[in-house]
C-alpha cells in the first residue's frame, strides 16, 4: 500500500524514496531507483506523468458520476434518507472514496455520530492502510482503526484504536513507541480521546450501538486469490509499466532541452564585460562589426546548432505504454482519450470500444452496491434509535446506473426504426426518451403528443363494426 499511495500521490520524491528501500539490482534499473542528483546537475529532470492517479480517478467517475438510486419502499423513511445523504454530501463522498480504493486495494465506509456537530449519524471513509480487519467465511467479523495522535515528545507514541463489532464499538488508548504498541492507558491520558470517556458504557470500554449490524462495511477494489480483502488496480507489472512511462517522457523532455538552438559565434563576436566578468553575446544585436580574418579561412561566422527531437518515437512509445497499462488495469484505451482511429464513430462502436471498462465498472459497482445498503441501513437505524427520528428503517436496494449516457441523436434514431416498424407505442417512445419520468408523467407527455398530432382520434373501423 505504501508504494501504490507514492505512485497515486506522484510526488517524486516520494516516489524515490520508496524505492531507495529497493534491492540494488532493482534500483539500478528503474528510474526511480536511482540516487536524486538533482543538487549536482540542476539541469537534470525526472518526471512523472500521473497516469496511477487518472486510472484512479477514470474508476471512480465510471462508477459515481451519476449518484446510484438508493430507495426504500416505505415514503417517510425515503424522504430522511434522501435528507441523510443530501447532508452527507454522498455523491462527492462516494467518489473520493472510490478514487482512494482504486489505488490503495479498498476502504471502509463507517457510520458514526457525534451530537455536537450534527444531529443526525454520519457516513465516513476511513483508509485501508490503519485498519485491522477480521473475517469469518468471508464476510467481515470486526475491523479495528487506529491513528497516531501527536504528542509533541520525542519517542513516545499514543495510538487510538477504535474497534467496531457487532452492536458495539470499544475504544482503547495504547501509550508505546513508534515499533511498540506498548501499553492501554485510561482515555483521559490524551486530549484527543478524552471526550470519549464520557460517552462509554458500564464496561468502561465500549459504546452499545443498539443494532445487530456492524457499524463499518469493507469495499474491496478487486478481490485477491486466497483472501477476502482487495487489490489495488496498480497491480505489481503495473509499476514497472509506470516506471517506463516515466522514464520515456524524461527521455522525451531531455530530448526538447538538447535540441535547443545554439549559436557558435567568433570570440570577436563578444562583449568584453571588463576584467574578471567574462564576456557575453547579445543575441538581439542587429549590426556587428567585420572580423579581421582573411575569407579563406574558417571560424568568421556565426554557426546555428540544433539538434532533432525524436517526437514520433516518443510519442508512440508512450501510447503504446499507456495502452497496456490502461488494458492491464482492467480498463479500454478509448477511457484515456484513445479512439483508435481519430476518425468518428457510432454509439454501437463506442460502447463496443468501451466494453472492458464496462465489465470492471460493473464489477467493482456489486461491491460498492453491498457496503452502500449495509451502512444507509445502519445510518436509518442510528437515527432513530439515539436521534428519535420517526422513521421505519430498513435496507434500501442499490442501483447502479448504465453508466454510459446515450446520445439524443442516438436515441431518436432508436425510436424513429421502432415507429417505421410499428413496434412500439407513443408511451414507451415518451419512457425511452425519458427514463426517470413517473408513469403518470408518461401518461400526461402522451397523451399531449396524440392531441397535437391528432394521432389520438377514433378509429374509423372501429367506429362502424364489421357483421
Amino acid at each position: 500500500m505504501r508504494v501504490d499511495d507514492a505512485w497515486y500521490a506522484g510526488e517524486a520524491r516520494r516516489l524515490t524514496q520508496v524505492y531507495s528501500h529497493a534491492p540494488a539490482r532493482e534500483r539500478r534499473w528503474r528510474l526511480w531507483g536511482r540516487r536524486w542528483t538533482e543538487h549536482r546537475n540542476p539541469r537534470e529532470r525526472r518526471l512523472h506523468v500521473p497516469l496511477p492517479g487518472d486510472i484512479a480517478s477514470t474508476s471512480a467517475d465510471l462508477l459515481f458520476a451519476d449518484m446510484p438510486s438508493i430507495k426504500v419502499t416505505d415514503g417517510r423513511t425515503q424522504e430522511r434518507l434522501d435528507d441523510l445523504l443530501d447532508r452527507g454530501r454522498a455523491q462527492q463522498m462516494f467518489l473520493g472514496a472510490a478514487e482512494q480504493a482504486a489505488a490503495l486495494s479498498g476502504v471502509f465506509l463507517r457510520t458514526t455520530w457525534d451530537a455536537t456537530i450534527a444531529p443526525y449519524p454520519l457516513i465516513t471513509v476511513m483508509q485501508p492502510d490503519s485498519t485491522l480487519l477480521e473475517f469469518r467465511f468471508g464476510m467481515l467479523r470486526a475491523v479495528n482503526f487506529w491513528r497516531e495522535l501527536p504528542t509533541g515528545r520525542t519517542g513516545v507514541v499514543f495510538r487510538h484504536i477504535e474497534r467496531h463489532e457487532t452492536g458495539r464499538i470499544v475504544h482503547a488508548l495504547y501509550h508505546g513507541t513508534a515499533d511498540n504498541i506498548g501499553r492501554t492507558v485510561p482515555l483521559t491520558e490524551h486530549p484527543d480521546t478524552a471526550e470519549l470517556a464520557e460517552s462509554l458504557g458500564p464496561d468502561g470500554v465500549s459504546i452499545e450501538t443498539g443494532i445487530k449490524e456492524v457499524t463499518a462495511s469493507y469495499v474491496p477494489n478487486r478481490l485477491h486469490r486466497s483472501a477476502p480483502i482487495g487489490r489495488s488496480d496498480y497491480a505489481a507489472p503495473l509499476h514497472d509499466l509506470f516506471d517506463s512511462l516515466d522514464e520515456a517522457w524524461t527521455s522525451w523532455m531531455r530530448d526538447i532541452r538538447l535540441a535547443r538552438a545554439r549559436l557558435i559565434v567568433p570570440d570577436g563576436y563578444l562583449r568584453d564585460n571588463g576584467p574578471g566578468s567574462g564576456a557575453t553575446f547579445d543575441d538581439d544585436r542587429e549590426v556587428y562589426a567585420a572580423l579581421k580574418i582573411p575569407p579563406n579561412e574558417a571560424g568568421g561566422s556565426i554557426t546555428l546548432a540544433q539538434f532533432g527531437i525524436r517526437v514520433a518515437e516518443h510519442q508512440a512509445t508512450c501510447e503504446a505504454i499507456v495502452r497496456q497499462a490502461a488494458q492491464s488495469a482492467g480498463y479500454s484505451a478509448q477511457s484515456f482519450g484513445f479512439d483508435g482511429s481519430g476518425q468518428p464513430i457510432t454509439a454501437t462502436e463506442s460502447d463496443s470500444r468501451d466494453q472492458c471498462s464496462m465489465v470492471t465498472r460493473g464489477k467493482k459497482a456489486g461491491y460498492w452496491r453491498h457496503a452502500i445498503a449495509e451502512q444507509t441501513f445502519v445510518q436509518l437505524q442510528l437515527d432513530s434509535a439515539l436521534f428519535g427520528t420517526p422513521i421505519t428503517p430498513e435496507r434500501p436496494s442499490v442501483e447502479f446506473g448504465p453508466g454510459v449516457v446515450e446520445s439524443l441523436q442516438s436515441k431518436a434514431t432508436t425510436l424513429e426504426l421502432l415507429s417505421r416498424a410499428t413496434a412500439v407505442s407513443t408511451q414507451t417512445k415518451v419512457k425511452i426518451l425519458h427514463p426517470k419520468w413517473d408513469d403518470t408523467a408518461v401518461r400526461v407527455e402522451a397523451s399531449a403528443i396524440l392531441a397535437e398530432t391528432g394521432a389520438g382520434a377514433p378509429d374509423p373501423v372501429g367506429a362502424f363494426p364489421m357483421a
